[in-house]
């Protein structure tokens, strides 16, 4: 038996605005067979437990998708079997999921039912007072990327008064009325949105390589604020309306602007490329968008495009390292958890939960 395919993105992400959730999209109520909620502390062997499901049904040839922790990427915060239609999500702060339609979708697991409450209860102090500290360190991280993106708009403002709009709009016209030749108006698509791309701990992390596998990948290159996003967002809109299901990958310190975008349906995808995401696979077609301004104006606000550079990338990485120290604090919460808990017992939980799944 060939081994599934694997998929890999964010759920949810840090970003200029707080921790945002897409979780809401994994999976819709309508379209799942079960939704499989895993409440319980740090430590207590979620993410192990999604990873050697997701790792057991890719062995059985099913694809799977590994639904990243964007304060954590080595951890799990979800996975999805789509053939199957179940998904596994982590249910506990700072994305919290409750069951909408208990029994006749969601359904619980509670690991805590494998702990020693009373070994836990003894570190209570320390555990809500480290739980306190790491709530503060991601409000000063959030603070950080806030300002980050407002040095961000400070360039795409000069972009976008040195772009040539018109040439842009034709352009981005005859991409939609080749890709969509002869396909009229008045479908009922449906939109995916989710992160390809999150801040980390381990810095900037994205998972392209495993989401742009279409026959035809477009790259639009670009720079810090210089609008790509806008093409695809066009992009987007014609398929929508013309019936197809779009994926589409939004920017990790801006959630509502668009980076990358795939229709599976036409084997196609767009990413955006700059010095800060990029990915290996091949291109079918190239635009860059720079080509398309007017250097004259570049040259004019040049000073200030360097300086805003250096800005972002001076509060970027405070915003990095601060996530980072977050990362710590949880480390530590997890050793007030972890000889606390009956990991015996979450093993034949996981041959229960899989035994399941496979009838």
């Amino acid at each position: 038996m060939s081994q599934g395919k694997t998929k890999d993105l964010f759920p949810g992400g840090n970003t200029s605005l707080g921790f945002f959730s897409y979780y809401s999209n994994i999976m819709t109520q309508e379209e799942a067979n079960r939704i499989f909620v895993i409440k319980g502390g740090p430590g207590v062997g979620k993410s192990t437990f999604m990873k050697k499901i997701g790792a057991q049904m890719q062995s059985r040839g099913y694809d799977v998708e590994y639904l990243h922790c964007s304060s954590d990427n080595n951890s799990l915060d979800g996975v999805k079997i789509p053939e199957l239609k179940i998904v596994f999500v982590d249910g506990t702060a700072p994305h919290i999921v409750d069951p909408k339609n208990p029994g006749a979708v969601d359904e619980i697991l509670n690991f805590g039912d494998f702990w020693n409450e009373e070994g836990i209860r003894a570190n209570k102090d320390k555990i809500i007072r480290t739980n306190n500290e790491i709530g503060y360190i991601f409000s000063r991280a959030y603070k950080y990327l806030k300002a980050a993106y407002s040095i961000y708009e400070g360039s795409a403002g000069i972009y976008s008064e040195a772009l040539n709009k018109g040439e842009v709009n034709k352009l981005t016209d005859k991409l939609i009325s080749d890709l969509f030749n002869g396909v009229p108006v008045g479908g009922n698509g449906k939109l995916r949105s989710m992160f390809a791309s999150a801040m980390t701990p381990d810095g900037l992390c994205n998972y392209l390589d495993t989401i742009l596998t279409t026959e035809k990948v477009y790259e639009i290159k670009g720079d810090l604020g210089t609008g790509e996003d806008k093409i695809l967002e066009k992009v987007k809109t014609a398929a929508i309306e013309r019936g197809y299901y779009v994926e589409a990958y939004y920017c990790a310190l801006n959630p509502y602007k668009l980076d990358h975008l795939v229709i599976p349906d036409m084997n196609l995808a767009f990413t955006t490329t700059n010095s800060y995401h990029d990915s290996s696979v091949k291109k079918f077609v190239v635009i860059d968008i720079l080509s398309y301004m007017d250097k004259d104006i570049l040259m004019h606000y040049k000073g200030d495009l360097d300086q805003n550079l250096k800005d972002f990338e001076h509060l970027l990485s405070n915003g990095l390292q601060t996530i980072k120290r977050a990362k710590a604090l949880h480390d530590e919460l997890e050793t007030y958890f972890v000889p606390n808990i009956r990991f015996d017992e979450i093993d034949k939980f996981y041959e229960k939960i899989l035994a399941r799944i496979k009838s």
